[in-house]
């Protein structure tokens, strides 16, 4: 296993305050290690772009981290904790350590601003010592690494397609080398043949960079082949942890398993699909025990009364493999 690169440990988040708070993100650890695509799935509501948001300390109002810390270990230097950092300290870490792609590139980009002045202030902001041509000179390079010629960059957002905007925000988001790129849905309002082009862009960035990615999606599919590891996030927790290989194969919680049989599979014997029963969980009245259980057809009375913890599963021995659920050899 290759050293971390950012670990999650213990985190909360809330929104509101006291009594009526409602918990988004509970108790969440994760680990990202240099290099490597960590993928995080679970459907809408699940706590996915809340945790992200809050890992970066982008989390708008009435968004409140309530415990835990986000410790990152830069390529030089000892590892610190980014809930601990000043604003100024916070100002110099985003982007140049560690960036994020939003939801929705034509909302993430100023439509009255030209390509150019939108990624030239990146750079002038972190490395104010560059000179304007070197400025320039490294923007059209990006813009080159993620399919655009240069003189895109003097288009505004609204004269690029959508898979165009989506390639300048992944370039804008590279553009200072960070060791951890956060990836919230890049590729849910493209059709599936431009997803496929970015994707395979984004391997071949990786590569050339060596920077680590945690990529969120709704998408399973799409992480099973672009992703080393997966874990899967319901009801603000994460339910399991796998290498991608191992989760498709042989995924262990329910919950997983009812994703998995969400879509088709593109080789293989066919197989019958179907979806999960029910709604996800409201987050304002939790279930009590496992928050899956009232959608679960393996559940049974434990289930409904306490809260599996996540842990290697006891059937399995296997120490890049965790799972949250209290069937038989799947507990801790």
């Amino acid at each position: 296993m290759k050293a971390p690169v950012l670990e999650i440990k213990n985190f909360h988040v809330d929104y509101g305050l006291g009594d009526e708070a409602v918990q988004a993100v509970r108790d969440v650890t994760l680990t990202l290690h240099r290099g490597e695509v960590l993928g995080l799935a679970g459907e809408s509501g699940s706590g996915k772009s809340t945790l992200a948001y809050g890992v970066t300390r982008l989390l708008p109002p009435p968004g409140v981290i309530s415990g835990g810390s986000v410790v990152y270990h830069p390529a030089s230097g000892d590892p610190y904790d980014v809930m601990a950092l000043t604003d100024a300290e916070l100002r110099a870490f985003r982007w140049a350590e560690t960036s994020i792609v939003f939801q929705g590139a034509m909302n993430s980009l100023n439509p009255v601003h030209k390509v150019s002045t939108q990624m030239l202030d990146v750079i002038k902001a972190h490395e104010p010592q560059l000179s304007p041509q070197a400025r320039i000179a490294r923007a059209q390079e990006m813009l080159k690494l993620v399919g655009i010629s240069a003189d895109r960059m003097d288009a505004y957002p609204h004269q690029l397609s959508g898979g165009m905007r989506q390639r300048v925000m992944i370039g804008m988001a590279l553009v200072l080398e960070p060791q951890v790129v956060i990836m919230d849905e890049p590729t849910t309002a493209l059709d599936v043949v431009m997803q496929r082009q970015i994707l395979a862009q984004l391997v071949e960035l990786r590569e050339r960079l060596g920077f680590s990615v945690l990529f969120i999606t709704h998408d399973l599919s799409l992480l099973v082949e672009f992703s080393d590891r997966i874990a899967i996030m319901y009801g603000g927790r994460i339910v399991e942890e796998a290498r991608s290989k191992d989760l498709y194969t042989d995924s262990l919680h329910p919950y997983s398993e009812g994703l998995l049989k969400s879509f088709p599979a593109l080789r293989g014997e066919r197989r019958e699909l179907s979806g999960i029963p029910g709604s996800p969980p409201d987050l304002r009245g939790m279930p009590t025990g496992c928050s899956f259980h009232p959608r679960c057809p393996q559940a049974f009375d434990r289930c409904s009364t306490e809260i599996p913890v996540l842990g290697i599963p006891s059937a399995r021995n296997d120490p890049h493999r965790s799972v949250a659920c209290w069937l038989p050899g799947r507990t801790a």
